[in-house]
């Protein structure tokens, strides 16, 4: 990051102290210098170069991760970095590629669902990469409807193995990251049948590719499923379609941790419970949400760089014309990003230690938590992604024309974020199973039994559906009790018209059909106040650094204000806050804009991105934007000759008016 800085002026207007706040941001000091250090390792790592990504053919795109993996897994061992150390690594890689479902699905699935004979025999192989593995589930008939995966694994009692079979088109597995050119070994989730009885959807380890030519078994169909959206994005990633015909796998690579069949062809449960699968399910979920603060973490930096650097209109005599991150418009659409980005981060962080303590309890059988810590993962999963595709995509307006660039390295992170939104459950079906939590505990509610964790606000019903916002001036918005009980008033009443609206209904089910949209908007207010406390609770923690615990109180009031701004009608309409109270919000969340513009850079600067991992030109560190954009430009492969190929094919003829007229 050598050379002037464009951007100095903006950096020395900072109110808090950056390297505190990069310590706020990774979570430790111990996670920040070990992030600063791998993140600086690949940054000048030649190999790991990624400017021509946009340009490559699908298949040199392809050949060319493949050469990056390899290449990080051989430093990964070369260094002998630790799981924690390689992780990063592999994060700073940036690239989507088959290793991600190996080690973020495949290994998981067969430490949470596996007996310990199970771990001994595969995750060594695992861990040494002797074989990579994915994860299929997804049919392409089904996705978020695991019940209905169709794909069938029938046990034979005479040979003493399961038959694992694609018996429909819609039961080819689809979209499995790693699967359509890679992948040795999956873990393959199909209905389990035992003596003509179907046990449901359970996991099996499958060999789908020989370990000496890499060809495929017998049985087995397997292939790539195509293009996807965007320049680069996951086009780097072999998501892949597989078919089963009859094809013979060992009884035991049945994943036999929860249940089990036994020789005799017996369908048992384990000692272990069963709710230990959602262990597995909440550790994926926490990760995309942590994933969310990364990805929207980036596209903020680029836009506020950025913004800082481009100037546009209001000069007067002669003078600079004004930047654009001083227009009240640019503010308004790009500081609540910045707020969300560190709002997502703090829940991520929140989300780490629930999924510990839902972990210890589980292994304790105390299942107590885990309805409340499955809809908190599932609706945050759904809030935070969502949240980020879209803010990606305003970050990228917000750059103007420059931002459609490849170069600009927004398109492309949207290309590869925006799957979050539909992986690992649909958005939309995950806000419905929060509902029917929400919709179980309001129907408690007076029975003696305590709401929980995220949800014991409700244990205050009474309070917040009688209860008025007593906000009078516009700074009575800076208080967090103010806040969150508006947040909580929302939730419960909407909560609570749900489940009046549903008890008019005899058949339940078809009330639930009926006001889907309805219960969807309530389970987003639900988490929305989760975002909104974790935040208030992250600044009642001990948070060193001058001004560092001042400028994230400013970043947390502008997420909250800004939520009531865009659900005013929630706000109002449920007698929460009055019209005034409203207007006065909007006048303190202006106000709070004009308090987090001087620290702008400096709080984007605190995410420590290196420029190889931002693969941006407008977000560049040193803000030295248009000669670097200029140089690009000229690196595009249209560039190569003066004259364009097809020149005297097409364009001579038209200009020599050579085109011969077709007789009719």
């Amino acid at each position: 990051m050598g050379g002037v800085d464009f951007l100095a002026d903006e950096r020395n207007k900072a109110e808090f102290d950056v390297n505190e706040m990069k310590i706020v941001w990774a979570g430790s000091r111990h996670v920040f210098e070990l992030s600063d250090r791998i993140s600086r390792l690949v940054a000048s790592d030649p190999a790991f170069g990624k400017d021509n990504r946009p340009m490559l053919s699908r298949k040199e795109l392809f050949k060319n991760t493949l050469r990056k993996t390899a290449h990080a897994w051989k430093r990964i061992n070369e260094l002998r970095l630790s799981e924690e150390e390689a992780s990063k690594l592999r994060f700073y890689v940036d690239e989507p590629a088959f290793t991600d479902l190996h080690w973020g699905m495949f290994v998981p699935a067969i430490k949470g669902q596996g007996t310990d004979e199970q771990h001994q025999k595969w995750l060594p192989l695992a861990y040494k990469m002797q074989i990579i593995g994915c994860y299929a589930q997804t049919e392409l008939g089904h996705g978020s409807n695991v019940q209905g995966l169709e794909t069938t694994a029938t046990f034979d009692p005479q040979t003493d193995e399961f038959v694992v079979h694609s018996p429909t088109l819609t039961s080819s597995k689809w979209w499995p990251g790693g699967l359509g050119k890679v992948s040795t070994h999956a873990v393959v989730y199909a209905r389990l049948i035992t003596d003509g009885k179907d046990h449901g959807v359970h996991g099996f380890i499958v060999q789908l590719r020989s370990l000496d030519d890499h060809s495929p078994l017998p049985g087995i169909i397997v292939g790539d499923i195509g293009m996807k959206f965007g320049n680069g994005g996951y086009n780097t990633m072999d998501n892949g379609v597989l078919r089963f015909d009859h094809v013979r796998i060992p009884r035991n690579q049945m994943l036999m941790r929860v249940s089990q069949v036994t020789r005799e062809g017996k369908y048992m449960q384990s000692n272990v419970p069963r709710q230990l699968v959602y262990g597995t399910m909440v550790y994926v979920r926490q990760v995309i949400v942590s994933d969310a603060s990364n990805a929207l973490s980036r596209a903020v930096c680029i836009a506020t760089r950025y913004s800082c650097v481009r100037r546009q209109f209001g000069s007067q005599n002669g003078g600079a014309e004004t930047q654009v991150i001083d227009y009240k418009t640019q503010q308004n659409r790009l500081f609540p990003l910045l707020a969300s980005a560190y709002a997502f981060r703090f829940v991520g962080e929140w989300l780490k230690w629930l999924y510990t303590d839902v972990t210890q309890r589980l292994q304790a059988n105390d299942f107590s938590t885990l309805p409340e810590a499955h809809a908190c993962t599932a609706g945050l999963k759904s809030l935070t992604t969502s949240a980020t595709a879209d803010g990606i995509e305003e970050c990228r307006k917000l750059c103007g024309g420059h931002g459609y660039l490849c170069s600009s390295g927004l398109p492309e992170l949207f290309a590869v974020y925006v799957p979050a939104c539909t992986y690992e459950g649909d958005n939309t079906v995950l806000l419905l199973q929060v509902a029917r939590f929400l919709m179980k505990t309001v129907s408690q509610l007076g029975s003696g039994k305590k709401p929980v964790g995220t949800i014991s606000y409700m244990e205050q019903v009474e309070h917040l559906m009688k209860c008025r916002c007593e906000v009078q001036i516009a700074e009575d918005w800076l208080k967090p009790a103010v806040i969150l009980e508006a947040f909580e008033a929302r939730a419960t009443r909407m909560s609570v018209a749900c489940a009046q609206n549903l008890s008019k209904f005899t058949n339940t089910e078809e009330g639930f059909s009926e006001l889907s949209a309805d219960l969807a908007e309530a389970a987003v207010a639900h988490c929305q106040l989760i975002v909104v406390s974790k935040f208030i609770e992250k600044l009642r923690q001990e948070i060193p650094g001058k001004g560092v615990k001042q400028v994230l109180g400013m970043l947390c009031n502008i997420y909250a204000l800004h939520i009531l701004h865009k659900n005013l009608g929630d706000f109002v309409s449920t007698g929460c806050i009055t019209p005034k109270q409203a207007s006065l919000a909007n006048e303190q969340l202006r106000s709070l804009y004009s308090q987090v513009r001087p620290n702008a850079v400096a709080l984007v600067d605190s995410f420590n991105y290196t420029d190889h991992f931002l693969g941006s030109v407008l977000g560049r560190y040193d803000g030295n934007v248009y000669p670097n954009l200029y140089e690009e430009a000229w690196k595009d492969p249209l560039n190569d000759s003066v004259v364009p190929d097809g020149y005297h094919e097409y364009i001579r003829p038209i200009l020599k008016q050579q085109l011969r007229t077709a007789r009719l």
